[in-house]
């Protein structure tokens, strides 16, 4: 009963995740577009007004007319209906570590710890989680204080963040944790930016407003450079997310480099469109983001197996999937923590098999599966089963 109310618990709390966190980016990808396609004000009066910048849009059937003030109008009281974008931020990381506590932490020896990377007890695996997320949102923010108005500088070493954390990640944690700790890391430094600096320093900003104060400009300046960092860390976050359905990334030999890779991809993606915001078209960005993906491609491909010689047989390979997949891979599986089987796949019956045996062999070759190695695979078993798939996956009569 209770690994099929914590399945209950991921669904519901996966699907929120979901809902938020489009509502969340969805508003970020706007202002951003909103941000980099202002144009100077053509109304008489509006610049003397405060108006730093204004949008005409069209759509739904009707017409937008949007304007920023960098330190509010100048000549009116501001609205007390002002609309603030926070709660979906909040929301998205909270159910975000709720996920995280279902799969990762309750789930600590089957998904988290792989004890052919590091020994580590399921207290220690959730410690040294937490940590890290912690740990890396303060180095973040101390980066952006001591680096502040020295954004290539800043950018160059946040980069260099990202690839020593995803090293180190590989050499603590299994394949698939460390990629969901990578992008865990980078959702914790996107929703601290709105917790810590956007939403505090707006409200300092609308009190002094409101105080008829001058205002004082660097927290605009602060919100707008964190902003900025959120809306290129998105894609990386989207790829981590997804990335538990594709363990051709995480479970190569150098997953970390490829996570890097991917995630740089996805930088340079929306480095496109956020200059393409502002009138600059610069196809060489998505054509280097997709250059750096099909380089993996070609990296990542795997070796041809010699598939000449003694053929194996079906009732080999079958003893080898009974021992080692079946007790995750049953209408009711017999492993501790596994209320159905993983994404569905059942490998019972020998019809069952040949289904999934291109899966089979992708996923036994790179050593994503059995999950952790919890069934203790050998290598032996690894190439048997690719063998028998290589010679046409025959399962008999």
């Amino acid at each position: 009963m209770e690994a099929y109310l914590l399945e209950w618990a991921n669904l519901l709390v996966r699907w929120l995740h979901i809902i938020v966190g489009i509502a969340w980016i969805g508003s970020s990808f706007y202002f951003v577009m909103l941000d980099m396609s202002l144009k100077p004000s053509k109304k008489p009066g509006d610049e003397k007004r405060g108006v730093f910048g204004e949008l005409w849009g069209v759509h739904g059937g009707g017409f937008y007319h949007s304007q920023k003030y960098l330190t509010g109008p100048t000549d009116e009281p501001l609205t007390e209906d002002l609309h603030w974008s926070k709660w979906p931020a909040y929301t998205t990381w909270m159910s975000g570590m709720g996920l995280m506590a279902l799969i990762y932490w309750i789930g600590a020896t089957n998904f988290l710890i792989d004890s052919g990377v590091m020994e580590l007890s399921q207290a220690a695996a959730i410690g040294i989680s937490i940590g890290f997320l912690a740990g890396g949102w303060l180095i973040y923010d101390v980066l952006c204080r001591a680096f502040r108005g020295r954004d290539s500088v800043l950018a160059a070493l946040l980069f260099g963040l990202v690839v020593l954390c995803a090293f180190l990640l590989h050499q603590v944690f299994s394949a698939r944790g460390a990629y969901i700790h990578m992008g865990a890391m980078l959702g914790t430094m996107m929703a601290a930016n709105v917790f810590f600096h956007i939403i505090p320093g707006q409200k300092r900003m609308v009190a002094q407003i409101r105080a008829g104060q001058e205002v004082d400009a660097l927290p605009g300046i602060i919100g707008k450079q964190r902003s900025v960092h959120n809306t290129y860390f998105t894609l990386p976050v989207l790829f981590t997310m997804i990335s538990s359905h594709y363990p051709l990334t995480y479970a190569h030999d150098q997953g970390w480099l490829v996570l890097v890779v991917l995630m740089l991809a996805g930088v340079l993606i929306r480095q496109f469109f956020v200059l393409r915001h502002k009138g600059q078209v610069k196809w060489w960005l998505p054509a280097a983001g997709a250059a750096l993906i099909v380089a993996l491609i070609v990296m990542m491909a795997p070796d041809e197996l010699d598939i000449r010689g003694e053929p194996v047989a079906f009732v080999e390979v079958h003893q080898i999937i009974n021992a080692r997949c079946v007790p995750c891979h049953a209408a009711e599986p017999s492993w501790p923590g596994f209320v159905q089987p993983p994404n569905g796949v059942l490998l019972v019956t020998p019809g069952q098999i040949a289904a999934q045996s291109a899966k089979l062999a992708e996923t036994i070759a790179s050593g994503y599966m059995p999950i952790g190695n919890l069934t203790q695979m050998t290598d032996e078993e690894r190439r048997l089963v690719r063998v028998w798939v290589g010679q046409g996956a025959d399962i008999g009569e």
